[in-house]
């Protein structure tokens, strides 16, 4: 168990699976959360038992618009005074066709949620952290942004956007207390991946709530040496 009392945790896409598992796991942990999503309907029914309670935050808001994502950090510091952690969750997939027959909508899609989503929420909580002079971003690449696949291409420019952005955040704010670090999954239990690949060997999978205890650490003071790294959560995918 990973202590985060009095820390305040930020997550994006929270009403996903993954971001379901990184809640319970800060809550656990004493954090107080900052639950951020499109929609608040979508987090009050993901989280009914947090929608009033003081000691957390749950907020609607387009993550691709910076002007929506700041007024949220200004909601949270009024409220908090405070942001510890960001984990970025939030993101997508859209894969299936080679780049001449892949619309430059599908690209800028990929970007936009992927990596742009990153870039604004980093970007709105890094004066808070600096002025404290400390923090953790972590945020979710994939394997595809290590080396490009076939008719992958926007996905896997967009998950390289993720890493590259890390390594230069790391390498910005690594001396002034602040660490940037990502996770690299491999395919993740889920109910849409299993609907998607039914005859896959989920056995293999990487547990969500796995996936949490890695993110954690990195969010600890544990990892307090570890900066700009992709660290790869696998399984045995």
């Amino acid at each position: 168990m990973f202590d985060f009392s009095n820390q305040v945790v930020m997550i994006t896409g929270a009403s996903g699976n993954l971001g379901g598992a990184l809640a319970a796991r800060f809550r656990e942990g004493g954090a107080s959360l900052v639950l951020v999503d499109r929609t608040a309907d979508r987090l009050a029914e993901a989280y009914p038992e947090l929608a009033n309670n003081p000691h957390h935050f749950l907020a609607g808001a387009d993550l691709t618009n910076a002007v929506a994502v700041n007024a949220v950090v200004a909601q949270t510091m009024a409220r908090f005074g405070r942001v510890d952690v960001l984990v970025n969750t939030v993101g997508g997939f859209r894969a299936g066709t080679p780049l001449h027959e892949t619309p430059l909508e599908t690209f800028d899609f990929m970007i936009n949620l992927n990596a742009r989503t990153v870039y604004i929420a980093a970007q709105a909580v890094l004066p808070n952290m600096l002025a404290q002079g400390r923090g953790k971003i972590i945020s979710i690449a994939a394997r595809p942004g290590l080396e490009g696949r076939a008719n992958q291409a926007a996905y896997s420019a967009s998950k390289a956007a993720v890493l590259r952005l890390t390594e230069s955040m790391a390498a910005e704010y690594r001396m002034l207390g602040i660490n940037v670090n990502a996770v690299i999954p491999g395919t993740i239990d889920t109910p849409q991946n299993r609907a998607a690949t039914p005859d896959a060997d989920v056995s293999k999978w990487v547990q969500p709530e796995s996936l949490a205890d890695v993110i954690a650490f990195l969010a600890s003071d544990l990892a307090r040496d570890v900066h700009g790294v992709g660290l790869a959560v696998v399984g045995r995918s």
